[in-house]
């Protein structure tokens, strides 16, 4: 049976807090559990805010912004390395990590005070492969760590949260070779693991819960890998 847990009662992030101590005071933790960390709170701790006031707009920011603060757009722009569409005031980007996503990952939501944005992690995969260690320094056990943000999608309405960064799991569970029940052999097949498990602990996490961590378990999903992995390769990209 696969569970997910929210990891409940964590006070606001703040810039330096220990994360995986607070979740590990508050979760009992146990071998093979997959601990699935909001982004906003692994960057909240690893200080990637910013405050508007201290941003200029660029004229490029300003066309973009349309009636929206152009000073949000100059941070956007600032975390892009490449702008995929635009309709003013929306942007969606391709990030240094290689991600495709709306508004180069920066928003305004669960920040830590008024008039300032988050940013996405530095190095997601790091942060991950920080946390993982540091609970296990804590309390010896081995689980895999996956920090998850919301992402749209080109086709579907709504969005769904996705792995950004992980540590000690495979993100991607492929059955290229592997025969169905009928018997026809699976030739294109490939699994998106670590984004199906961030899914699942969005149902617990949401947006307005103050819930910045969950548990899932019972799932085998251990393994090795990053979540640059689930980045679609620029050879294969057919929209580019």
């Amino acid at each position: 049976m696969i569970r997910v847990l929210p990891v409940e009662g964590v006070p606001e992030i703040g810039k330096g807090d220990d994360l995986a101590e607070l979740i590990a005071a508050r979760a009992e933790l146990q071998d093979g559990d997959v601990l699935v960390v909001a982004q906003k709170a692994v960057s909240k701790a690893e200080g990637r805010t910013v405050r508007l006031a201290e941003v200029e707009p660029s004229e490029e920011a300003r066309r973009l912004a349309g009636e929206e603060d152009p000073r949000r757009l100059e941070v956007i722009l600032s975390e892009s390395k490449r702008i995929v569409r635009t309709r003013p005031p929306l942007v969606i980007a391709e990030t240094r990590h290689g991600f495709v996503c709306a508004s180069a990952g920066v928003d305004s939501s669960n920040a830590p005070e008024p008039e300032t944005v988050v940013l996405l992690p530095e190095d997601p995969d790091a942060s991950a492969a920080r946390i993982r260690e540091r609970l296990r320094e804590l309390t010896g056990v081995e689980v895999g760590v996956i920090v998850s943000d919301s992402f749209g999608r080109p086709w579907r309405q709504g969005t769904t949260d996705v792995a950004i960064g992980l540590a000690g799991i495979r993100p991607l569970l492929d059955l290229k070779g592997v025969r169905d029940a009928a018997g026809y052999e699976l030739h294109a097949t490939v699994i998106a693991v670590a984004d199906e498990l961030a899914g699942a602990a969005e149902l617990v996490l949401g947006k307005t819960s103050g819930i910045p961590a969950a548990l899932i378990r019972g799932y085998d999903a251990s393994g090795e890998g990053t979540a640059r992995e689930l980045v679609m390769p620029e050879e294969r990209d057919l929209f580019r």
